[in-house]
């Protein structure tokens, strides 16, 4: 008996020391490769310790509890000083060090050690130890520096401004109105009781991914709600008119789009609705110029961009094809576009709708080659689907029709975003992209990139250039204007409003511009940044613009990462993560894409997705989601005369050619060796904007890892802020509703302090904008909740309403 006593403590002995020389062994070694790069000399110094606890472990002394004490104290006020009291970032940092304290202190492992006096008390020391750390871990969940926790003081106006044509009751336009506010007048669910939020009905539409479709797959819906109907399209762009009181299904228009792997999305963020009557309330000056004969056939109708490149019409009330509309009820986007391929353009977001006009953007392939279609804009009469005029943002001239044998510029920057409309001034507002492909532009001439990454301003009815505004210079970021600007008032100082446009950017700037004259309303400054590849060779042909603009208001990361952000599951892939960096060329934001491979921070997601913002003109607030998810961009020297080989669509990750550019480029999330972002959280967050101050106000997390890990592998359904992919709304009842997020949730925040009010399980990932609405005297929240192929959500295809419970 007692030589099986002595064989288990020998054993048990043996295999600590092993662990712990292994241990020690990767920290010196990596750690003195870490140093070599610059960065922390920690990783050698604990090291070191734990090869002196080998030593002393072997040789059954107890100086070896003393010693692994001391430097897990250490350890944990290195990290403190590191990060503060930031859970997420303090876990790794000290994961290993407890696991293995905990391991030193049981008697399979300690059993030779405790025969020797001292060892009582350095069990001890260490325990206590080990007892500060849970201390400090626990406050750290409650006490997150990255938090903002402000208050926004001024109320909701007991009426707020009505809008011609638009009911009160309905959400008509893909951001409740074509101004893109995403705000609602509706206040029957406020702050005090959306709490008891429950499902009113789910809609399944039964249109899901199939094995030949494109690998970005998406519901990215807003519906849009008129009247006593909802009008909804599909991943496959089924257009479905629902009941608003029950979410049955009235009539469903299939465009009959072919399954195939060559689109670079297939989604539909949305439909347009057109009223000749409604119209003409809504867009006095629009119909006052025009000379558009109403249709008597379809006198209300929905148009439904379909991704291989048509614009269908479709009556509003019966689901029937509007025959008298453009070629049989559809518009052939394709016309006249040079280098036409299915998918090469792509409309994905819905028109902006006038009394006269229809205008339409479309994307364009990114990084496939330098012969791709047109991004011009168009519009069409609203009636006969007639084209009316063109902005081709590559063209000398940008409003020139093409001929009988001309086509559209090839490469132009394109306008894939939703467009927004001011009806009062008739003038839409057109974010544009960069001409692809997108990481190299030794090639782009200053005609082509005269209306890249901008904000244009067109007469709705002519397309004549009002104003432009350009937010990223010579991009090589893909740094495009990527959502649906906003348009409101904007109070300044002396009180006096002023009509504004929010325009948010991947980049995390919100320019506030006079949407009358383009001129900045808060202040902007040009900026330099980096010129120079610093590791690896210079990129051949390529130049940089020496300064880009910047505003006061600005939801990135403040500052630029250093090796204390790099994250991992424990100090072994966090360690990792900085030696990775500590290789890649990154001085701050607009750091040149190279062949030695560069952070991109803010990543190719952008500070800002397609979602926008949530703007309370009234109130001057404003409330969004912005990100904060790294990537890596990396050239590869490539024969700019090869032959292209990949044909189809591109992706936005991974390997991309770049056909007709001496360069391909490879684009990746920063991720560690073990696939975790390599930056520390948060990835994705909620904030809140006071307007008259321009400062962030609130900001927090938001999402958790719940559906993000294996289900053997659940946490506790912590904070960590997640990212996400979808937008947010707002009410006049304070509340702010979102969904996006990596984990399958919609939830409700108070606007004036971004605290959480509700939340609610989601069948699928909810990478869609919410909207809301009332009908027969009750209040309405609906989302989408259909997933994102490529964002790694679950696919579903339910459409989800909430609504108060029934009074008794």
């Amino acid at each position: 008996m007692q030589d099986t006593e002595v064989s288990r403590a020998g054993c048990g002995k043996s295999f600590t020391s092993i662990i712990l020389a292994i241990l020690s062994l990767i920290l010196i070694v990596a750690g003195i490769w870490l140093v070599a790069l610059g960065g922390s000399p920690y990783y050698v110094l604990a090291g070191i310790v734990l090869a002196i606890v080998t030593f002393l472990w072997i040789k059954d002394r107890p100086s070896a509890l003393w010693i692994y004490a001391v430097g897990f104290l250490v350890t944990l006020i290195w990290a403190l000083w590191e990060v503060g009291s930031d859970f997420w970032a303090l876990a790794p940092r000290v994961d290993i060090w407890f696991v293995l304290g905990i391991w030193l202190l049981i008697p399979f492992s300690n059993r030779l050690l405790s025969t020797q006096s001292g060892t009582k008390h350095a069990k001890q020391t260490l325990s206590v130890v080990m007892l500060i750390v849970l201390v400090t871990l626990g406050y750290s969940i409650f006490n997150d520096p990255q938090e903002i926790n402000g208050e926004i003081s001024r109320t909701q106006p007991a009426a707020t401004k009505e809008i011609p044509g638009v009911a009160k009751e309905d959400w008509p336009a893909y951001g409740r109105t074509q101004g893109g506010e995403r705000y609602s007048p509706l206040d029957q669910i406020n702050v005090n009781n959306v709490k008891d939020l429950e499902v009113a009905w789910t809609y399944h539409t039964e249109d899901m991914k199939t094995e030949n479709d494109s690998g970005e797959t998406t519901y990215e819906v807003t519906p849009i709600k008129v009247g006593n109907k909802l009008f909804i399209c599909t991943a496959h762009q089924f257009l479905d008119a629902l009941d608003a009181t029950t979410g049955k299904r009235l009539w469903r228009f299939n465009p009959h789009i072919g399954p195939t792997k060559r689109y670079q999305h297939l989604t539909c963020r949305g439909v347009s609705y057109y009223d000749a009557a409604m119209s003409a309330k809504m867009n006095a000056k629009s119909a006052a110029a025009s000379d558009s004969v109403p249709s008597t056939l379809c006198p209300r109708k929905v148009l439904l961009p379909v991704n291989d490149g048509r614009l269908i019409a479709i009556n509003a009330d019966n689901g029937e094809i509007c025959t008298d509309f453009g070629d049989k009820g559809t518009i052939n986007l394709r016309q006249k576009m040079p280098y036409d391929y299915p998918g090469g353009y792509n409309p994905t977001s819905p028109p902006v709708v006038t009394a006269s006009t229809i205008i339409i953007g479309g994307s364009v392939t990114d990084n496939l080659s330098n012969k791709e279609p047109s991004g011009v804009i168009r519009g069409y009469d609203v009636n006969s689907g007639k084209l009316k005029w063109v902005f081709d943002t590559g063209a000398e001239d940008p409003n020139a029709m093409p001929g009988e044998n001309t086509d559209f510029v090839y490469n132009s920057p394109n306008a894939w975003a939703p467009l927004a409309y001011d009806a009062e001034r008739d003038i839409v507002y057109v974010p544009t992209g960069v001409g692809t492909p997108d990481i190299w532009g030794g090639n782009r001439t200053q005609l082509k990139e005269r209306y890249a990454n901008s904000m244009l301003a067109l007469d709705a009815t002519t397309g004549k250039l009002i104003w432009n505004f350009q937010t990223t210079h010579h991009d090589l970021w893909d740094m495009d204007v990527p959502s649906q600007p906003s348009l409101g008032d904007f109070q300044m100082p002396d009180g006096q409003r002023v009509p504004a446009i929010y325009v948010l950017t991947k980049t995390g700037n919100l320019f506030v511009l006079n949407r009358e004259t383009g001129k900045p309303l808060i202040p902007i400054e040009e900026r330099s940044v980096p010129q120079t590849v610093l590791r690896g060779p210079q990129t051949t042909g390529e130049h940089y613009s020496a300064t880009q603009p910047f505003t006061e208001i600005n939801l990135a990361p403040p500052g630029k990462l250093t090796d204390k952000d790099m994250w991992g599951a424990t100090m072994f892939d966090q360690l990792m993560c900085r030696i990775i960096f500590k290789g890649l060329n990154y001085e701050g934001i607009y750091t040149p894409p190279s062949e030695n491979g560069t952070l991109v921070f803010p990543g190719n997601l952008g500070v800002f997705e397609w979602g926008g913002l949530s703007l309370n003109s009234d109130r001057q607030v404003a409330v969004m989601n912005p990100l904060a998810l790294p990537f890596v961009s990396k050239l590869k020297k490539e024969d700019p005369n090869r032959p292209q080989t990949i044909k189809g669509s591109g992706t936005e990750s991974g390997f991309q050619p770049m056909y007709g550019t001496p360069y391909s480029v490879s684009l990746e999330p920063f991720l560690s060796p073990l696939g975790l972002p390599c930056k520390q959280p948060g990835w994705g967050y909620i904030a809140g904007v006071d307007l008259t101050t321009h400062k962030i106000v609130w900001k927090k997390r938001i999402g958790t890892i719940r559906d993000s890990l294996p289900k053997l592998m659940q946490l506790p359904p912590l904070k960590i802020g997640v990212p996400g992919l979808g937008g947010v709304i707002s009410t006049a009842g304070g509340v702010m509703f979102v969904a996006a997020t990596q984990d399958n949730y919609i939830r409700a925040f108070d606007v004036s302090n971004g605290k959480q009010l509700w939340e609610a399980r989601l069948p699928a990932g909810g990478q869609a904008t919410p909207m809301t609405y009332m009908q027969d005297g009750k209040q309405y929240v609906v989302i989408m909740a259909g997933g994102h192929s490529s964002f790694g959500t679950k696919l579903g295809d339910a459409l989800v309403a909430y609504k108060l419970p029934d009074k008794n």
